[in-house]
């Protein structure tokens, strides 16, 4: 039996995360990259990186030769991107935030994510991967894991430059470290 071990990388900082802004494609803070390139990682037999400057640039500065995979890409805020939370109405953002299947800003609900990033698991590869993404695909990724309620969704915290790492053969899934810093 083969195991894939896999371990995602929540990309750098940007001034949107900071802002409590809906993230645009960002640039990683100069400082955080900083803090990447001091990094050194073993090689994995497999980089992955979805296609945002944020997590490119960090891919890159932890010296991976990674391949863009439009699956780990953020989750779709829609009309809402760019927005500061206290821009968006209320109402809207409270039924974001409790109802997995609601997606009032027009674009990707946690449901909708849930799936895409559930597809993504089953097609791991054995050995070892490593993916430079963002904290909402690490959070889908754990509730995935877990088999947790999507309510759960946002009761996971995910910093900037963080590890989460699991290992799983035929489907099955088991964490083994959450927020591990770089």
């Amino acid at each position: 039996m083969s195991t894939a071990r896999l371990t995602l990388v929540s990309h750098g900082s940007t001034a949107a995360l900071r802002a409590a802004r809906f993230p645009l494609d960002e640039h990683v803070e100069p400082r955080a990259m900083d803090a990447v390139r001091a990094v050194s990682l073993r090689p994995p037999d497999h980089a992955l990186v979805d296609a945002s400057n944020r997590c490119r640039e960090t891919a890159e500065a932890l010296g991976l030769d990674a391949v863009a995979d439009h699956r780990l890409a953020d989750l779709d805020t829609g009309r809402w991107r760019g927005l500061e939370i206290d821009e968006v109405d209320p109402a809207d953002l409270a039924a974001w935030m409790t109802v997995p299947a609601a997606a009032p800003h027009g674009g990707e609900s946690i449901l909708a994510l849930l799936v895409r990033v559930s597809a993504w698991l089953v097609e791991r590869p054995t050995g070892r991967t490593v993916a430079v993404t963002h904290p909402a695909v690490v959070r889908a990724v754990l509730l995935t894991a877990l088999a947790a309620d999507p309510v759960s969704f946002w009761r996971v915290d995910v910093p900037p430059l963080t590890t989460t790492s699991l290992h799983g053969s035929n489907g099955r899934w088991t964490v083994r470290h959450v927020n591990r810093p770089l």
